[in-house]
Parts: structure tokens; sequence; C-alpha cells
């Protein structure tokens, strides 16, 4: 495939992994994969944290100079995300969504819940809105990013990571802030 064509499939990508997300989430029938699943987004919260600790290493190492550490975090901070999104996918295949509040379980928010939770919860949802709009921006700028990376275009690069990196960055992190928030609601 020449250079035109791996960008037209960080394009396709880019739009058919937020539409299975999406569908996934969305879609009441899920998989009977075991309980096993249900540890899936502490694991996940550690992928994201891993994540955002590489991306700061690595600009860490990019700005001391040291491009093959730089390019080693952020193979691994690339491969974390990948590995993140494939264990995303398998839990929302197979578990309903929790809602921050719902304390008895019941899959729906009550007015006594709803005041329990009172402020704490156009927090939680301010956090993930911004959480999610900004995932779905971040995949074609990571996918781009490390294209021109490993193409050698460099100038390229550099104009690009300048937002990609703060939006990952942001993903990362507040990826973890959403689980710590909506943990106390799961009920495996």
């Amino acid at each position: 495939m020449n250079n035109k064509n791996y960008l037209v499939l960080i394009r396709i990508v880019s739009v058919v992994v937020p539409l299975l997300v999406a569908f996934l989430l969305f879609f009441p029938a899920k998989l009977d994969l075991g309980d096993w699943v249900y540890h899936i987004p502490a694991f996940n919260a550690f992928l994201n944290t891993s994540t955002s600790l590489l991306l700061i290493g690595a600009l860490i190492a990019i700005k001391n100079k040291n491009i093959k550490w730089h390019q080693a975090l952020m193979t691994a901070g690339f491969s974390l995300g990948a590995i993140f999104l494939l264990t995303y996918v398998l839990y929302h295949s197979s578990a309903t969504t929790t809602i921050f509040g719902d304390i008895n379980g019941d899959g729906m928010l009550s007015e006594d819940e709803s005041v329990l939770v009172s402020i704490s919860r156009p927090v939680y949802v301010g956090i993930l809105i911004s959480h999610i709009v900004l995932s779905v921006i971040v995949i074609p700028l990571v996918l781009t990013s490390f294209f021109y990376s490993l193409n050698a275009r460099i100038e390229e690069h550099k104009k690009i990571v300048k937002f990609t990196f703060p939006i990952w960055l942001y993903v990362s992190m507040t990826g973890v802030i959403v689980y710590l928030m909506v943990s106390p609601y799961y009920m495996h």
C-alpha cells in the first residue's frame, strides 16, 4: 500500500471504531463471557494510567532530544492503547453500562438516587462527555501521528502532535477519573 492508502485506512478506522463502540454500548443483547469480564474496567484504568505516564515520559524524552527513548515510550503507549481498545470492546460486548449513582444496580437512576449523588453527577457527566468526544477525535490524530513518524515525515509529525499529545493525555487521564467515579456503582 502507498502512503495515500494508509491515510484512507486511518480515516476508515477512525469512523468504524467509534461506531462499533456506540453499537456495543446501545445494543441490548450481550455476550455471556462469564464474570471475569467485570475485572476489565479496573484493568483498563491501569492501562490508562500507564499510558498517561508513558506519554509524559515520551514528552520528557523528546524535550531532552532522546529520540530512541521517545519512540520506545510512544510505541509502548500506542500498544497499551490498542490493548485498551480491544478490552473495552470486549467488556461492552458482554456487560451493560454502569450508571453513575445507580446505588441499587437496577440500571436506572431513581429520584432518591439522584438526590444522593446531587452535584457530583453533573461533574461526572461533564467529564464523561468531554472524555467521549475527545476519545473519538484522538483516534485519527494518534494514527496519523504514528503514520508520519513511521514514515520519517517528522515536520508533519511535529505539527500534528501539538494537538495529539494534549488530547491523548486528557483522554487517558479522564478515563481513570471516570473509572474511579463510577466504580462504586459496579454490581460485580
